[in-house]
């Protein structure tokens, strides 16, 4: 099959790979660039294991084709924390204790990422709300909740530290 060339910014980098038309966009993270955050879990969207951000939306990756990011900009896992320093949304998470097997982490973090870039100062209900299209079968979700609450506090404290 013809490959086609792509090129796509990831995690601040950008990449330029041959790629086959139907290879999906996890596969082109995990086995191409070697980003292996993004899980392979449903392989039908549901779980959200696969989450990354591209161009501002979360995605799942899983059912996305990589020739579709042709020109766009992608973050996964991988690129949240900032020289060595956690991100904000996975200090909370290691703090408030919301991960369990860590499984499906990575996309919790992502679509946790992305809401905050949303919504600032989300409500526990817009909260749950917005990471309603990430599964996990471990935590029962409290912690999670708690966990974005934390990021978005810190978030918010930062901000007005740097006004």
């Amino acid at each position: 099959m013809a490959k086609t060339l792509i090129s796509v910014k990831v995690n601040g980098r950008t990449q330029e790979k041959a790629v086959e038309p139907r290879t999906l966009l996890v596969h082109f993270l995990r086995e191409e660039l070697r980003l292996t955050g993004a899980h392979i879990g449903c392989e039908t969207s549901h779980c959200g294991a696969c989450t990354v951000d591209v161009d501002g939306q979360s995605v799942k990756s899983c059912t996305h084709l990589a020739v579709q990011c042709d020109g766009s900009e992608v973050l996964t896992v991988e690129g949240l924390a900032n020289g060595g320093v956690l991100h904000a949304v996975q200090e909370g998470f290691y703090q408030e204790h919301g991960l369990q097997c860590g499984f499906c982490t990575p996309g919790m973090l992502m679509r946790a990422w992305r809401l905050l870039q949303e919504n600032p100062a989300p409500s526990e209900e817009e909260i749950r709300a917005g990471m309603s299209g990430n599964l996990c079968r471990c935590t029962g979700y409290q912690n999670i909740v708690k966990a974005v609450q934390y990021a978005a506090a810190k978030l918010q404290q930062t901000a007005q530290e740097a006004a």
